[in-house]
């Protein structure tokens, strides 16, 4: 062998071993991960004043249910597409949905305070596993929570609207 074909070969195994490893490891990672796509089955999204949770919306069940500005409570059937479902799924990946905390409620000394103040109840639900966050809009605790857990109940609450203006 000449020292060129030595380096080559050198290189080949090198370059080749680091690659099989790597295919070996984020297959692993990917094919265990918590919450894939694969595994979804529904979001599901509720929010209003807390003693009248009158909006809601259900994917799996594809029943839509608000509060029109007549104050008149109309219900539907709301189909979302795949895309969607994908969008929704990849925007909380994004966010970290996944991190926040289950109960991002404030907490009041009396049920007479605070009855004025919008909750949201977003559920994302897996076949093993399953993420459900209650979140108050004046929720005093951790900020890079609140606005992860936020922004993925608007990007639901924007496809849902997207979708009913289809």
């Amino acid at each position: 062998m000449t020292k060129r074909t030595k380096a080559i070969f050198l290189g080949l195994c090198i370059i080749g071993s680091f690659l099989i490893y790597c295919v070996f490891y984020y297959s692993n990672m990917i094919k265990n991960a918590p919450y894939r796509f694969a595994d979804f089955e529904y979001v599901k999204i509720q929010y209003g004043l807390p003693d009248s949770m009158l909006n809601s919306y259900n994917s799996a069940t594809q029943e839509y249910q608000y509060l029109n500005k007549n104050n008149e409570v109309v219900k539907k059937k709301l189909k979302l597409t795949d895309d969607d479902l994908l969008y929704l799924h990849r925007k909380a990946m994004e966010m970290g949905f996944w991190n926040v905390d289950n109960d991002m409620t404030t907490p009041r000394e009396d049920a007479s305070e605070g009855h004025s103040v919008p909750r949201y109840i977003l559920e994302y639900k897996y076949k093993e596993k399953g993420k459900k966050v209650t979140l108050d809009a004046d929720y005093p605790g951790n900020q890079k929570m609140k606005d992860a857990a936020k922004t993925t109940i608007e990007k639901v609450l924007d496809i849902i609207n997207v979708a009913d203006a289809r």
